[in-house]
């Protein structure tokens, strides 16, 4: 797809979304916007915080809302209630637009748990399955160890990561769901087709940078460092 034709926008939960939640403020959760500008079509990468500053973005861009691709079920991605503290985000978002909300199928059960959402809103998909958004093609790619159903998206050279990958470091494998074991095959081996030049563009901002090469990313980042399973374990292994 031509350039001028792919819509595409990282936002900053507490900076461009949610300026007056604390919590999104601290979280500093990327909600991305990824759409086709010539048919106004777009879907919104994990909501939360505020589904409603996320649906007026789209529109001041006069884009619409197609549906939702959720990275993994964790409630400041999706919503749901994390501390004590609840956090809008799919049940919130199918209140005011009828889309689908497109999840791995390995995730659909800790998805309707944490957002309360029915199994019937939700679309459940395999790895290599492909959401058409107007003329737009997004790859789904298993990925788990943060969460048995974690999923990337790859599209026109980006690769939003959630919380699989980040610019520095990955997701951790220690909560309900996480595999040490499943998350080093997910980065060493099904993110291994992904060259150099591609663009990862992660869950959270936790790097001075909101993004980065895959190339500079395998470079510097320290768990590309750990060569052999062996090696992982001993540090992720728990």
């Amino acid at each position: 797809m031509d350039d001028d034709r792919l819509y595409f926008r990282q936002l900053l939960s507490g900076r461009d979304f949610a300026t007056a939640d604390p919590l999104a403020g601290q979280m500093v959760n990327f909600s991305y916007l990824i759409g086709d500008r010539a048919t106004g079509e777009a879907v919104i990468v994990d909501p939360a915080y505020d589904v409603a500053g996320l649906l007026e973005r789209l529109a001041s861009d006069d884009m619409r809302c197609a549906g939702v691709l959720a990275t993994h079920f964790h409630p400041d991605h999706v919503g749901g209630s994390m501390m004590g503290y609840g956090i809008e985000g799919v049940s919130e978002l199918l209140d005011k637009v009828s889309v689908p909300v497109h999840v791995q199928r390995d995730e659909a059960p800790w998805v309707v748990r944490a957002t309360g959402v029915s199994e019937t809103d939700l679309v459940e998909h395999h790895s290599g399955d492909v959401v058409r958004v107007g003329e737009l093609d997004i790859e789904l790619v298993h990925t788990p160890g943060h969460t048995p159903g974690s999923q990337c998206f790859f599209v026109a050279g980006r690769l939003v990561s959630g919380d699989t990958l980040f610019l520095d470091g990955c997701g951790r494998t220690d909560l309900p769901g996480g595999d040490a074991e499943q998350m080093y095959e997910s980065l060493t081996t099904r993110l291994a087709r992904f060259g150099d030049d591609v663009v990862l563009y992660p869950g959270h901002l936790y790097s001075p940078e909101p993004s980065a090469t895959m190339g500079d990313t395998r470079r510097r980042n320290y768990v590309f460092r750990l060569r052999t399973p062996e090696q992982w374990m001993t540090m992720f292994g728990g």
